[in-house]
C-alpha cells in the first residue's frame, strides 16, 4: 500500500467572496450607508484587534473581474469562530448590500515528507509555528485559486511511493524559492474540507508576478503531470482608509 503523508496543520481558513448590489446601496439612505459604513468599520476593528493579539488574522482585497467584489480571507485556531466570522459579517448593516459570490474552506498545511532532524519534530520548531499560524501580508496584490492532484491513469499522484512525491515537491518548492521577496505563498489543505484538495494565496507588490511563478511552476512535474486546477481570483488591497471613498456614489 502507498503511504500517506502526514500533515501538520494550523490555523483554519475561509475565502469569503461577496458581490457588492450596487443598485441597492444607491438607494439607501445618507444615514443607512453611514450606519452600513460603520458597521463595517466595527468588524474589522475587531479582526484588527485579533489580529494583534496573534490568535488569528485576515487580509481583504478588492476582487478584479466579475466573479465577486471583495474577498476575505480569515485564519482563526477553530472553525467555530469562522462561521461566528461569517455570520456576524451577514448580520451586520454593511452585510444587507452584500451577496455571497463564492467561499473556500480549508486548513494552513505544511507536509512531512522529510523526516525529523536530529530527533527533533519539525512541528515544534518556532519557524514552522510561524508558517502553520501566519499572520497574513498585507501586500498589495492577491491571487488565490484551488487545486488537486490528478488521479487518472498512469498519472494517478496517489499511486506514486511517498519518497517520489517527496522529491517532485521538493523540486516544485525550488522554483517557488525563486520568488522569495516577489511572492508570498501560503497553502491550505482541503480535502474533506471543501471541493478541491488544496487552495493556494499568493501574495504580491506586483501582479505580473502571479502571472510569471504560475507559468513557470507549470513546467515542474509536479503540476504538469500531476496538477489540475480550479478558478483564479485577483484583486488589490482593501484598506480600512479607502472604505467611505470606495462606496462613494
Amino acid at each position: 500500500m502507498v503511504e500517506a503523508v502526514e500533515t501538520m496543520d494550523g490555523w483554519y481558513s475561509l475565502h469569503d467572496f461577496r458581490t457588492i448590489d450596487w443598485t441597492y446601496w444607491k438607494t439607501a439612505t445618507p444615514e443607512d450607508k453611514k450606519e452600513a459604513i460603520e458597521s463595517f468599520e466595527a468588524l474589522i476593528a475587531k479582526w484588527d484587534a485579533v489580529e494583534e493579539a496573534k490568535n488569528g488574522s485576515h487580509a481583504m482585497y478588492k476582487i478584479v473581474g466579475q466573479k465577486a467584489d471583495l474577498m476575505f480571507m480569515f485564519l482563526r485556531p477553530t472553525m467555530e469562530e469562522l462561521n461566528e466570522i461569517e455570520t456576524e459579517l451577514n448580520k451586520s448593516k454593511f452585510g444587507e448590500y452584500l451577496t455571497p459570490a463564492h467561499s473556500y474552506v480549508s486548513v494552513v498545511e505544511l507536509s512531512k515528507y522529510r523526516p525529523a532532524k536530529d530527533g527533533i519534530d519539525p512541528e515544534t520548531l518556532p519557524e514552522t509555528q510561524a508558517r502553520l499560524k501566519p499572520i497574513l501580508p498585507k501586500w498589495e496584490h492577491a491571487c488565490f485559486y484551488p487545486m488537486d492532484r490528478r488521479r487518472v491513469g498512469e498519472e494517478n499522484w496517489y499511486t506514486l511511493e511517498k519518497d517520489v512525491r517527496g522529491k517532485l515537491l521538493y523540486e516544485h518548492s525550488k522554483t517557488g524559492r525563486k520568488y522569495a521577496g516577489k511572492v508570498k505563498q501560503i497553502i491550505t489543505g482541503s480535502i474533506g474540507l471543501d471541493d478541491w484538495e488544496w487552495g493556494v494565496t499568493l501574495f504580491a507588490h506586483e501582479p505580473l508576478q502571479f502571472k510569471k511563478i504560475v507559468y513557470e511552476m507549470r513546467f515542474d512535474e509536479v503540476s504538469s503531470r500531476y496538477g489540475e486546477f480550479g478558478e483564479f481570483f485577483v484583486g488589490n488591497i482593501f484598506k480600512k482608509e479607502e472604505i467611505t471613498k470606495f462606496l462613494e456614489v
